[in-house]
């Protein structure tokens, strides 16, 4: 994989540290926070971080949002070269099934495009169902946490409802997907760019960090169909990421 070792390397300079975390063998649940627009430039150098600790062998895929393949296509078939699928959860339960370990992104586009202000702020958008999954599989969540993505391209804010109110007045949306956000942001090749638009990252370091698996006291179908301790799951994942985002921000 020349080119991203070249991206790895050069481009994005990455740092990473607490592959040690991750079990030599049992399959576990990789959870981050999405960062830099639709290409999401973190996702990809930790898929290929992955390879570089583990080699092809041990099957990992990466959950990625499925506009992806409809909004640019060229850059999902490269993203699929290192393991990316769609980010569905039948996807997902079939790579479990298969005993390989997966790379979710639970807060999607809102997490992607969310302003430059809160790029140190983890926002799943209260989106559970990995919690759901990995305690049915009984699968350990290891968060993956990183920063400078989000500097590959500046959101300066998600103009929605507006966009919503124009689409109602006859505005079309992009290939007539309705994008849930409408960021305005500044990068390449647009400049200012209005909408979910593909960007060409800005060249900007990036640092991730491994941490530490979070097990929950019970798992299984009945503790996934607990919604209280589904929810007590939830925040305790959100509340230890975002204690390690915040370590991690202060090195920048």
């Amino acid at each position: 994989m020349p080119f991203w070792e070249w991206l790895y390397k050069y481009y994005f300079r990455v740092e990473t540290q607490g592959w040690h975390h991750i079990p030599t063998q049992q399959q576990v649940m990789l959870v981050g926070s999405h960062n830099g627009g639709l290409l999401a430039p973190d996702m990809i150098m930790c898929m290929y971080d992955w390879f570089q600790n583990f080699g092809t062998e041990r099957l990992v895929y990466g959950l990625m949002h499925n506009y992806a393949w409809k909004i640019n296509p060229s850059f999902a078939k490269l993203a699929e070269k290192t393991g990316a699928i769609e980010a569905h959860p039948k996807m997902a339960i079939a790579a479990l099934q298969e005993n390989a370990s997966i790379l979710v992104y639970p807060g999607g586009a809102e997490d992607v495009f969310r302003p430059h202000s809160q790029r140190y702020k983890i926002n799943f958008a209260g989106r559970k169902g990995f919690i759901k999954l990995a305690l049915k599989y009984k699968t350990p969540i290891i968060p993956i946490i990183s920063t400078g993505a989000h500097d590959t391209l500046i959101v300066l804010g998600d103009f929605y409802d507006i966009a919503q109110q124009l689409h109602k007045m006859g505005m079309p949306w992009l290939l007539d997907l309705d994008p849930k956000i409408f960021p305005i942001y500044l990068g390449l090749p647009w400049g200012l760019a209005f909408g979910p638009l593909p960007n060409i990252p800005l060249p900007s370091k990036i640092r991730t960090r491994v941490c530490s698996p979070i097990v929950f006291e019970k798992y299984g179908a009945k503790a996934a169909k607990d919604s209280q301790y589904v929810n007590a799951c939830y925040e305790l994942v959100v509340s230890q990421m975002q204690k390690q985002l915040d370590d991690l921000a202060n090195l920048n």
